[in-house]
């Protein structure tokens, strides 16, 4: 860890914010009954997805992941500053409690910004096949 460029975070953890990946930020929506965007790709002809819900689909993901990707940024240049007043022992409690809150801030937007994508996914998809994406994903 102490050879890592931010020691709060791991290369897989830099990598998966910069592709804009959910890292289980929307657990909540998915394991409660609202489908993700990009399981709802992966499983388009499982679904039986309309080429409409498809291309609703499709838009939907791809700004999931812009906004995703701009926040995974933030968060990881956040995780930097905080890092740098330690490295350069400038940091005082004022300075941390600022940079701090400023990471869980921008891990909250994160968050809720995985967390929109699947309540937009309920508006595309039917009843139907809500009820068989859980079921595909192994959920009651």
């Amino acid at each position: 860890m102490q050879m890592r460029p931010i020691k709060a975070l791991s290369e897989p953890q830099t990598a998966d914010l910069r592709a804009g990946k959910g890292m289980s930020l929307a657990l909540p929506a998915e394991l409660n009954g609202y489908p993700g965007p990009s399981h709802v790709l992966e499983m388009a002809d499982a679904l039986g997805l309309e080429n409409d819900q498809r291309l609703h689909t499709e838009r939907l993901f791809h700004e999931m992941q812009k906004e995703a990707k701009a926040l995974g940024e933030d968060i990881i240049a956040s995780e930097d500053e905080l890092d740098r007043l330690f490295r350069e022992k400038t940091a005082t409690l004022a300075k941390v409690q600022d940079a701090t809150a400023r990471a869980a801030h921008l891990q909250g937007r994160l968050r809720a910004t995985h967390l929109k994508y699947h309540l937009a996914m309920v508006e595309v998809l039917s009843l139907g096949q809500v009820r068989q994406y859980n079921q595909l994903r192994g959920y009651r």
